[in-house]
C-alpha cells in the first residue's frame, strides 16, 4: 500500500507542480476536478446510509462556487449561495412530493456538501490568485503532506495515546505532535528555499511567515482529516472512493486541503 501511494504521488507530483505554476484556467480545472469528485463522494457517503442527496445539483453547486471565485473573487459568493440554497430546496420539495421520505434531511446534506467542498474548497483558487500565489500553494500543500507523513511514521514508532478514539482510532497525540513539528519545519525551510529558486523576493514569504504558516496548517488542518473521518465512520466505510490507487478517493486527498487553503489565504491577507 505504501509503495503504491509513493508511486502514484511520484507520477502525479510533477504534473501538479507544472499546473500550479501555469495557473489560470488550467489550475482552475485541476481544483474543480478534485472538488467535484470529492463532493460526488461526499454524497455517496450519505447515500450509503439510505439518504438521497441531489448529487448532480451538488456537483453544479460546488462548481458554481469555484468558478465564481475564479472570475470574480468574493463578489459573487453571496449570490451563488442564495441561488444554490433556493434551487436545492425546491428540488427536495419536489422529491418529497414524489415520495422521498426524508427530503428535509437530504436538503441539509446536499447544501452542506456544496458549501463545505465547493465554497471552502474555492479558497485554493483564492490562494493561487494572491501575489506569488503559486509559491504559497506549493508551501501549503507540502506542509500538509510532510506533516501527515511525520504523524504517520512517528505514530507507528512511538504512538500510545489516542488522539481521537472514535473518529480515527489509529491517530495518536505523539504522531500529531510530530506532524506539527514536521509541518512547521517544512514551512520554514520552503520559505527560505523558494526565494532562492525564484531568484527574487516573494511577496511576504519570509522564514518567519513560513514558520508561522507551517505551524498553523500542521496544527489545524488535521481537523479536516478528522472531519472526513466523521462522515466515513457514520457511513461505515474506510475510503470515500477509489479514484487514486493507494490513496482512496478525492475526498480522502483533499480533506486537509480544504482547511489549509483557507488558513493560508487569511494568514496572507493578515500579513499583507
Amino acid at each position: 500500500m505504501l509503495k503504491q501511494r509513493v508511486l502514484v504521488a511520484a507520477l502525479l507530483l510533477p504534473v501538479g507542480i507544472w499546473l500550479i505554476f501555469l495557473g489560470g484556467i488550467f489550475y482552475l480545472l485541476v481544483v474543480a476536478f478534485f472538488m467535484v469528485a470529492a463532493v460526488w463522494e461526499y454524497a455517496g457517503l450519505f447515500a450509503a446510509l439510505g439518504r438521497q442527496p441531489a448529487r448532480w445539483l451538488m456537483v453544479l453547486g460546488a462548481l458554481a462556487f469555484i468558478v465564481a471565485r475564479f472570475v470574480a473573487s468574493f463578489r459573487l459568493d453571496a449570490h451563488v449561495l442564495a441561488a444554490v440554497t433556493l434551487i436545492t430546496l425546491l428540488y427536495h420539495m419536489l422529491e418529497y412530493e414524489r415520495g422521498a421520505p426524508e427530503s428535509a434531511t437530504d436538503f441539509a446534506i446536499s447544501l452542506s456538501g456544496m458549501v463545505y467542498v465547493g465554497f471552502v474548497g474555492a479558497y485554493m483558487v483564492s490562494l493561487r490568485q494572491l501575489p506569488d500565489g503559486a509559491w504559497w500553494v506549493l508551501l501549503a500543500l507540502p506542509v500538509i503532506w510532510l506533516a501527515d507523513s511525520g504523524a504517520y511514521f512517528a505514530g507507528l514508532a512511538w504512538g500510545q495515546r489516542k488522539l481521537s478514539p472514535r473518529l480515527s482510532p489509529k491517530k495518536t497525540w505523539e504522531g500529531y505532535l510530530a506532524g506539527v513539528v514536521a509541518g512547521t519545519l517544512t514551512g520554514a525551510l520552503l520559505a527560505f528555499v523558494y526565494p532562492q529558486i525564484a531568484g527574487r523576493a516573494l511577496a511576504h514569504m519570509t522564514v518567519l511567515n513560513g514558520t508561522i504558516l507551517g505551524a498553523l496548517i500542521s496544527t489545524i488542518a488535521p481537523l479536516g482529516d478528522l472531519a472526513e473521518s466523521l462522515f466515513k465512520r457514520q457511513a461505515g466505510v474506510k475510503d470515500s472512493g477509489r479514484l487514486l490507487p493507494g490513496h482512496g478517493g478525492a475526498f480522502d486527498r483533499i480533506d486537509s486541503w480544504l482547511w489549509a487553503g483557507i488558513i493560508a489565504f487569511y494568514f496572507l491577507r493578515l500579513v499583507a
